[in-house]
């Protein structure tokens, strides 16, 4: 089935390449450029950064005029933009939300949504049953909503002609094998940073932040480096805390984690793109709920006890606090995956993994073990068992 993908609403530096590379992919047919209170000249900028030869597979939301200028291949109708302009010979398309709106499409398709609850708008859904949509389907109907790759198989048996996708378009998966178990490092040079995440690795660790609070960002920046072949070695998830425009910077990160005194994470996201990975420090429900719907792709809940190895914290949850959260999480629909921090130890794992959570997130206990790459090991041989 045709696969269309939509741009997130906000620019980011490494946009338009991110654009070429969804069409040469050949996973996208289309990309739909939509970016809402934007400037002309934004989206000339954006447009002419994207090779001229792929430019008939973009439709644009906004800024219709520039299609013909441009040799733009598509728009899509909006309320802000509600009628073809005069002389348009291009494709044309626009956003349904009902299914008695099928019949009255006349443009070339149009985008049914949301078919499932969205995964960039947190609370956007219908109540859509795809066995009824099924019997009400024409050509040119795409499913747009909470669109995944698992759901493409049962769109294409309904009878949708394509899906159109937003965040999962653009989003990197977090790998979540790996996510059961990161270290965080700690220490005051970079031979220590680098010698304790070796060793996490080893003890088969597969997800890595370089947290460095006291150092330069150049010695933040020389750790990351001299930990980018154990990444590409051992296929790591590597990230580095509070430097985003560094994590936006290095092919060799997947992404950065942001405390609740660092980059607001909607700033953060801007600048890093949907791309890559960014994590978000939380204590409370409301400060995990603020941080999903600013674009955090997982939230570090913590601390589950006083830990030496961080300053300024906020109380403590224990198993009680997280269970109270998850559960709200669980009520509101939020499922973005959440590792707990804060002082834990081998023995606390079986009661925090019952709460909910998805990961765990440790330092001083691997550190501090007479043998870190066993301590490692034994860690994940725990929570495999739990």
């Amino acid at each position: 089935m045709e696969l269309i993908a939509i741009t997130v609403p906000y620019f980011y530096t490494a946009e338009a390449s991110d654009i070429a590379n969804a069409l040469n992919s050949g996973r996208f047919n289309r990309v739909h450029i939509r970016k809402p209170g934007c400037t002309e000249e934004e989206m000339r900028a954006l447009i002419e950064k994207i090779p001229a030869s792929l430019r008939g597979r973009l439709s644009l939301h906004d800024a219709h005029h520039l299609a013909t200028e441009y040799n733009v291949g598509g728009i899509h109708l909006n309320s802000r933009n509600p009628a073809i302009p005069a002389g348009w010979k291009g494709k044309a398309s626009r956003s349904i939300h009902s299914v008695e709106e099928i019949r009255k499409v006349t443009e070339d398709y149009a985008f049914l949504s949301p078919v499932f609850p969205s995964i960039s708008k947190p609370g956007y859904s219908a109540d859509f049953d795809l066995r009824e949509i099924s019997r009400h389907l024409t050509p040119g109907i795409f499913a747009l909503g909470g669109i995944t790759p698992a759901r493409l198989p049962e769109l294409e048996a309904a009878g949708f002609a394509g899906a159109a996708m937003l965040g999962a378009a653009w989003r990197h998966e977090i790998d979540r094998e790996a996510f059961k178990l990161q270290f965080i490092t700690h220490g005051s040079s970079i031979k220590e940073i680098t010698d304790g995440a070796r060793k996490a690795v080893e003890g088969g660790c597969r997800w890595v932040q370089v947290r460095m609070k006291d150092a330069t960002a150049a010695q933040v920046e020389e750790a990351v480096i001299q930990l980018a072949s154990l990444r590409d070695s051992h296929r790591i998830t590597l990230l580095v805390d509070d430097h985003v425009e560094m994590a936006a910077r290095l092919s060799c990160l997947d992404g950065v984690h942001v405390g609740k005194h660092d980059m607001p994470v909607n700033d953060a996201r801007k600048l890093l793109g949907p791309g890559k990975i960014l994590g978000a420090t939380a204590n409370t429900f409301n400060d995990l709920r603020t941080a999903v719907a600013a674009g955090a792709d997982y939230v570090g809940l913590g601390p589950f006890r006083f830990t030496t190895t961080k300053k300024n914290l906020s109380p403590v949850l224990g198993p009680d606090g997280y269970r109270r959260i998850l559960n709200e999480c669980r009520a509101q629909g939020i499922t973005s995956p959440v590792v707990a921090i804060g002082g834990i130890t081998s023995g606390d794992i079986p009661s925090i993994l019952s709460t909910g959570v998805s990961g765990i997130a440790v330092s001083g206990s691997i550190l501090r073990a007479k043998d870190p790459v066993a301590e490692t090991a034994g860690l994940i041989e725990t929570i495999e068992n739990t």
